[in-house]
């Protein structure tokens, strides 16, 4: 069985316990070598991020997120046995784990961070598909030639880079498919590397719960519960027929999914299918015009973030959480596609009156669906021949504030929030 070795480097057959240079960080597999399918995900990346610019807090729990009524963004390796995760309520968390330094996020230093390691992929394998800030999954397929070593070589070399370059760790997952590498990189964190192969696929995920697939949230999980079916093995066993009658057009994904197949391509461009904002507040809001402040905010912010993925608004989602977490989505289509934070304000504003009938909320946050083509938006016409001039105005606006900060030009709105 071929082995690598994550510290020198070196392939060998022997089945030892350790490399010949000392090293026991040894991977095996029948297919260690074949594989070209790698799921990397960074380790507590924003929390990491911070460890390496503030040395002190490496012993240190450590959570970044927001307000004390906020979510925890990212939280590090430390955090987590003391009881902090990422996405919990940022109270729960300071209460499991009360001697956690919060640190607030610094999003243009993570996204930045996030390029770099982008960039070495890219460096490595044109297949390189975006999943987030901190993830992508990359096909190395044909490139054996030009690097000179096998793609599992190759991820570890590169594993061994990012912790050289940019100072985190990545935990690598590699396999046939797409689906069975991501769930390679989960078992193996942190900085670690997994290999799944497609022969021992099916029967390494049969006793795992549904659970484990992606996209099985707790709507899917209970549907199947009800149905009996709470183990992978269980999906495995279903015929197409009755996958089809017992789940509808989803049986035959499921059961195809649940034995480990999984036909995507790694696509360098993935298509954005929602762009959003939204806030936490510190104290529950009921007034509608208290609860204006913060969405012009966000319409400001989803205006900022439609820009930079080059796109525009069709449509504003509005979203509002209760002080019971009870969620409340309002929809408006839009004549036209915009990405001006007034348009998509105007546009979320009576949704926002029809929900402030004294309801305590404590998130607000607005979408932009359909997104449409940044080329549609904003061109005026008859019904509003001013629409050019306004997409002028606030492009000079972003431009002054790039330039001397976010505070150097404000509308009135921006100052009562200020």
């Amino acid at each position: 069985m071929p082995a690598l070795c994550r510290d020198c480097l070196r392939v060998f057959e022997q089945d030892r316990t350790a490399c010949p240079c000392g090293s026991r960080r040894l991977v095996r597999h029948e297919e260690l070598l074949r594989l070209t399918v790698a799921h990397v995900d960074c380790d507590a990346f924003y929390a990491s991020i911070e460890k390496r610019d503030r040395p002190e807090l490496l012993t240190r729990p450590v959570i970044v997120g927001g307000m004390k009524r906020g979510v925890g963004a990212a939280c590090c390796y430390v955090a987590p046995p003391r009881g902090g995760r990422s996405a919990m309520p940022m109270f729960q968390a300071l209460r499991a784990c009360p001697d956690a330094v919060v640190i607030p996020p610094d999003m243009a230093k993570y996204a930045a961070e996030g390029r770099r390691i982008r960039a070495l992929m890219e460096a490595l394998t044109p297949l390189v598909q975006p999943l987030s800030i901190d993830e992508a999954v990359m096909d190395l397929a044909g490139t054996e030639a030009l690097h000179g070593a096998p793609p599992a070589v190759v991820l570890a070399r590169f594993a061994q880079r990012v912790e050289r370059e940019v100072g985190v760790t990545v935990s690598i997952g590699l396999a046939p498919n797409r689906l069975l590498a991501k769930i390679a990189a989960e078992r193996d964190k942190p900085r670690g590397f997994a290999v799944i192969g497609a022969a021992e696929a099916a029967a390494l995920l049969a006793p795992e719960p549904v659970t484990l697939l992606p996209g099985v949230g707790p709507v899917l999980a209970r549907r199947l519960a009800a149905a009996g079916v709470t183990r992978l093995g269980q999906l495995q066993a279903l015929s197409e027929k009755e996958a089809l009658a017992r789940f509808g057009e989803d049986g035959h994904s499921l059961v195809a999914r649940a034995r480990g197949e999984d036909p995507r391509p790694v696509r360098p461009e993935r298509e954005t299918k929602s762009v959003s904002a939204e806030t936490t507040f510190e104290t529950d809001l009921r007034d509608v015009a208290d609860l204006e402040r913060p969405l012009w905010r966000m319409c400001e912010k989803l205006a900022r973030r439609l820009k930079e993925k080059d796109l525009a608004a069709g449509g504003v989602v509005l979203k509002l959480k209760t002080a019971s977490f009870t969620l409340r989505t309002r929809h408006a289509r839009l004549a036209v596609p915009t990405r001006l934070p007034e348009t998509l304000f105007a546009a979320a504003r009576p949704l926002l009156a029809k929900e402030a009938d004294g309801t305590a909320f404590r998130l607000i946050g607005i979408g932009a669906q359909p997104l449409a083509p940044a080329a549609e938006a904003d061109r005026g016409d008859l019904a509003d021949p001013d629409a050019p001039k306004r997409a002028a105005r606030w492009a000079a606006v972003e431009a002054l504030r790039a330039k001397f900060g976010e505070n150097a030009v404000m509308r009135g709105r921006g100052l009562q929030l200020r």
